[in-house]
């Protein structure tokens, strides 16, 4: 996965002051498909195949159709709104200062957490080396204080990356693209010649941990972090030559390539597995390759060359995309200061046009993560609840579109929206619940401290009169505390890591319920046409930054 630039310019504009308009279809889907496919892959296939047996497979088609129907409402809104950072500023349109504050927060979440994941990635591949391995504690992963100095050491290289202004180093181009897709392929069709075994499907028990199995995996182990990405396309909708038949295409296109390329990975993965690596059950994994699997799966079945390919691959693509992520969580507090929401002080550049406040505190967040979620597991389940809270607001906002503008310009209409949308909210709070108790108390916490700081600030700005004071709309965000804390209580109550007080099934039946009464009291309490049309013209340009 990999970062959106959410203060990147609105559009690049021509020599005549129009969008420029020279995205094809290719180029929306090949920056989807670059972004799904990353670093997820190098755990997802171990740790699913860990929380739900060879009934993984089914988690992994799960986790495509809710993403599938995350990217269809998205669709929409991006043609709607050709704007860059999107995700948070369709909340603010629909809802006001106080919603646009509060996602922008969780899309600020979202990005200052993936960093440490890809740290975290690249420490337990390197497990590979004899001069590694005491950076892990087993067999949880958690990091060691030798673990925790070199993680801090691999993030303060990022940030310092990032202030030389090498900012080709922070990019995907078409050739890292290449590289990330072409090494998961190599390894599926090299392993599976000749280590195929569909036995091992059945030997101990397709789904031995049950449908609760298959649930938790799709949030905890890293399913719904390796398939976010889609919205890259939806990114470059201002730019897109033909946003009406493209952006769909992209979309749909870019989850299903990827989707496609995961769920052979965790065939592939549970098939070549010799049956004494799973004797013990699925859930306590067996084998050398435990510290990298793949790589460890490819020396076990005598293809060491491959394994050498694919821990090159597990420094190389994480370390690109924490370098990018160290610049994006930058880039979106220089917007939400930009927009009112955050001091000043995150708008100041260096001579080379770094927001160098932004990205001190890039590091200092990376370094308090490892902290409370100290394995890449840990922080993966932290950041699925971060991102789809973020992309929430989506069905939510079209929603409200749908209600007080319906006649405004719509290059691609979803068709059957009105029961989409709600329905992808719905799934999007199941993603949530099913992340276990244990991460959403921590992000709770993380909302908490976003509204001490952003509302302290934004209560200082406006007591000062300062010009660029938000506008808190209180009565248009009403639903919005009774959503955060009834998702908490509903988890705390419920069966996966709460007290067990609302049993399996019907817990997915309170959240259905509740997630429905919610997008229907967001639509009905929004603001009005007027003042969503003034949200809309008010909200400033984000640029971003030169380098």
């Amino acid at each position: 996965m990999v970062s959106v630039d959410h203060a990147a310019p609105e559009a690049t504009k021509g020599p005549g002051g129009g969008l420029r308009r020279d995205v094809g279809l290719i180029g929306l889907m090949w920056a989807s498909v670059g972004s799904i496919i990353g670093s997820g892959w190098l755990y997802g296939a171990e740790k699913a195949v860990a929380a739900a047996g060879p009934a993984a497979v089914i988690s992994w088609v799960i986790g495509a159709v809710a993403i599938v129907l995350l990217a269809l409402v998205h669709a929409e809104l991006g043609g709607m709104f050709p704007v860059a950072g999107g995700t948070a500023r369709y909340p603010h349109y629909a809802f006001g200062g106080l919603a646009g504050m509060s996602f922008g927060w969780f899309s600020w979440l979202q990005a200052a957490t993936v960093a440490p994941i890809e740290v975290e990635a690249m420490i337990g591949y390197a497990g590979h080396w004899s001069w590694a391995r005491g950076f892990q504690h087993h067999p949880d992963g958690t990091l060691t204080s030798s673990g925790l100095f070199v993680a801090v050491a691999l993030m303060a290289v990022f940030v310092v990356v990032n202030f030389l202004g090498v900012r080709a180093l922070a990019h995907t181009n078409s050739a890292a693209t290449w590289w990330k897709i072409a090494v998961p392929l190599a390894a599926i069709f090299i392993i599976a010649v000749g280590n195929f075994h569909p036995g091992n499907f059945t030997s101990e028990g397709f789904a031995p941990f049950g449908a609760k199995g298959v649930l938790t995996a799709i949030s905890t182990s890293g399913i719904i972090f390796a398939l976010l990405g889609f919205e890259q396309a939806i990114q470059l909708a201002g730019e897109s030559r033909d946003p009406k038949r493209d952006l769909p295409r992209a979309t749909l296109g870019s989850v299903a390539i990827g989707a496609v390329v995961y769920v052979l990975l965790q065939v592939v993965f549970i098939a070549a597995l010799p049956h004494h690596a799973f004797a013990h059950g699925w859930a306590r994994l067996d084998y050398p390759g435990i510290d990298g699997p793949w790589a460890g799966l490819a020396t076990l079945v005598g293809l060491g060359w491959l394994a050498v390919v694919l821990y090159l691959d597990a420094v190389v693509s994480p370390g690109g995309t924490g370098l990018i992520y160290t610049t994006a969580t930058a880039r979106v507090s220089y917007g939400l200061a930009r927009n009112g929401y955050a001091p000043k002080l995150f708008e100041r550049t260096d001579a080379r046009g770094v927001p160098w406040f932004g990205l001190l505190i890039s590091f200092v967040t990376g370094v308090i993560c490892f902290l409370p979620f100290p394995s890449w597991q840990e922080l993966v389940s932290f950041i699925t609840s971060a991102s789809v809270l973020m992309y929430a607001g989506a069905p939510l906002a079209y929603g409200v579109f749908a209600d007080r503008l319906p006649h405004h310009e719509r290059p691609y209409r979803l068709p059957g929206g009105t029961v989409i949308a709600p329905l992808s909210f719905v799934v999007a709070n199941l993603i949530i619940y099913w992340s276990t108790w244990d991460t959403l108390w921590r992000l709770g916490l993380a909302i908490v401290l976003g509204y001490v700081l952003l509302g302290g600030y934004a209560w200082y700005a406006t007591r000062k009169g300062l010009p660029d004071a938000p506008r808190l709309d209180w009565k248009a965000a009403q639903w919005l505390p009774v959503y955060l804390v009834g998702m908490g209580l509903i988890s705390w109550l419920g069966s996966f890591g709460g007290r067990g007080r609302i049993p399996l099934w019907w817990d997915i039946l309170v959240v259905t319920v509740f997630s429905l009464a919610i997008y229907y009291w967001a639509r009905g309490s929004a603001s009005r046409p007027e003042e969503i049309e003034r949200s809309i013209d008010d909200v400033a340009v984000t640029e971003a930054p030169a380098h």
